[in-house]
């Protein structure tokens, strides 16, 4: 060893280069693939199951397409001819484009939502039948792309049988109920405990924890959650290979002394993926844990980068959208501006102090929901049922339409269309004192949506708000266009059920 040339000090002990470090036996492959159940898409994690259903029941519905056009003219050559014409796939895809949409927003891609045999022949009805009702609207108002009443028809007969006997046929072979991901955790950390909670309550992530690790191995077969340790840290290697894991979790409580680099290290060269716990919960999650959440991960961490690319993307988006749902929605807003009249008189809006960018404070627009002069008391949550919401004001609320006049605050550049939902500065000086981080939410302009509006229920109380925070603090991290497009997309789809609303 030259002077000065200390090797490599691992565990304590100090090596001659890596044959010192790791012995030429350490290295066994583990034959696994790591392949992982869980696709990015932007910053949105989305199940792999997920992509397969849809890209797979795109395929059904073009060969549903396909064949209704060859029994429709019963003459191979005459379909072939209607084939070649490019328009003909326009009308093909738009039909399948609207279809998938049908389907997405019958939650037929959430195994929570619709688990039973009965409950997903009903949706993918209910589904078809939007799907067609779209249709004929997108075909009275751009008659070029319709499409052969008879081959229409034939399309959703067969359309619908296909997409039945395929979910029946993936149910029958349980494809996407076996786990696919074996996922060890090293430590009993709360980090850790809190991830396998989430991964038990959500099995269509195809996640399986296989066990804890200990510190010391002490207390074998004690149940943390489920399953329970099965070993010590320093034994992260064998089990490892005898679990056939394909993901080890950090989630220890002190490292120092404890951390088995050495086999950590041999484990990551033969390409098993190792994380922090709190990386997997956030990708898990879409939220990052208050509670778990320290000063020096925040810094380092990757994220919060807001390039001015982005942000004026994000702004001349703001701006063109805001402007053309304004023209659109104009006849929906006179209306609900008369309804309110008639029911409660004046003011059709109501105006209320917010906090924006920077802190800076702005009048927020709303159509009024509650009665007049509510908003002379301190400012409180709005609870189940609160007496002074009215009954038009109800209605406005469920679907969101209260928040229509709130387009003008975006073209003003007091607001974006995606962005954590602005707060009154009586709560946020509350929330401040309370939630770590919490000013953090003014690095970026409020939203009309966000994150957390798509993601969770209404906040109606402390602890409510602080998993809101959550939400908006991994939007705030993960910012960019496609983050924004992705929240549109779940916004439409809660205002059309009325989901989560107060």
């Amino acid at each position: 060893m030259a002077p000065g040339d200390k090797g490599i000090l691992l565990n304590g002990r100090t090596g001659q280069g890596a044959t010192a470090a790791f012995p030429a036996d350490a290295f066994k492959l583990l034959n696994r693939s790591y392949g992982s159940t869980l696709i990015k898409i932007g910053a949105h994690y989305v199940p792999r199951r997920s992509l397969i259903l849809a890209l797979s029941e795109s395929v059904l519905f073009l060969m549903a397409l396909m064949l209704a056009t060859v029994l429709r003219f019963l003459d191979y050559s005459v379909a072939q001819d209607y084939f070649s014409h490019p328009q003909t796939w326009l009308r093909f895809a738009s039909v399948t484009l609207i279809c998938q949409a049908a389907l997405y927003y019958n939650d037929l891609y959430e195994v929570r939502v619709a688990s039973s045999r009965g409950a997903k022949l009903v949706r993918a009805l209910a589904a078809m039948g939007i799907a067609l009702t779209a249709l004929s609207l997108l075909y009275y108002l751009f008659p070029a792309i319709r499409m052969e009443r008879g081959i229409a028809f034939l399309a959703a007969v067969l359309s619908v049988v296909f997409l039945v006997a395929w979910r029946l046929t993936l149910e029958k072979a349980r494809i996407f109920s076996r786990p696919l991901e074996r996922v060890l955790v090293l430590g009993t950390g709360q980090h850790g405990i809190s991830l396998a909670g989430e991964i038990l309550r959500r099995p269509e992530l195809q996640y399986k924890v296989v066990g804890f690790l200990d510190e010391q191995g002490s207390t074998m077969g004690k149940t943390v959650v489920t399953p329970g340790i099965i070993g010590a840290v320093s034994q992260v290697e064998e089990i490892a290979a005898r679990e056939r894991v394909d993901r080890v979790v950090i989630s220890l409580a002190e490292r120092r002394g404890v951390m088995p680099i050495r086999q950590l290290a041999a484990l990551r060269l033969q390409g098993l993926p190792i994380e922090e716990a709190q990386s997997v919960y956030e990708r898990l999650t879409g939220r990052l844990p208050l509670e778990q959440l320290q000063p020096s991960w925040l810094i380092l961490s990757d994220g919060f980068r807001k390039s001015r690319f982005a942000l004026a993307i994000k702004r001349v988006t703001d701006v063109v959208v805001s402007a053309l749902l304004i023209a659109l929605a104009l006849p929906i807003m006179s209306a609900v501006a008369l309804a309110i009249l008639l029911e409660s008189g004046r003011p059709v809006l109501f105006k209320q102090e917010r906090l924006g960018l920077g802190g800076r404070r702005f009048k927020i627009l709303k159509f009024r929901s509650m009665t007049v002069g509510s908003d002379k008391d301190t400012p409180s949550w709005t609870a189940d049922g609160d007496s002074r919401i009215t009954r038009v004001g109800a209605f406005l609320r469920k679907f969101r339409l209260d928040e229509l006049p709130q387009l003008v605050n975006i073209l003003r550049g007091e607001m974006s269309l995606v962005g954590p939902r602005p707060e009154v500065p009586y709560f946020c000086e509350l929330l401040e004192r309370e939630i770590p981080f919490f000013n953090l939410r003014h690095s970026v302009r409020p939203g009309l949506t966000g994150w957390a509006q798509v993601k969770y229920q209404y906040g109606a109380s402390l602890e409510q708000a602080k998993t809101k925070f959550e939400f908006d603090l991994f939007y705030i991290k993960h910012l960019s266009v496609l983050f924004d497009l992705t929240i549109i997309l779940e916004t439409a789809k809660v205002v059309l059920i009325g989901k989560g609303a107060k």
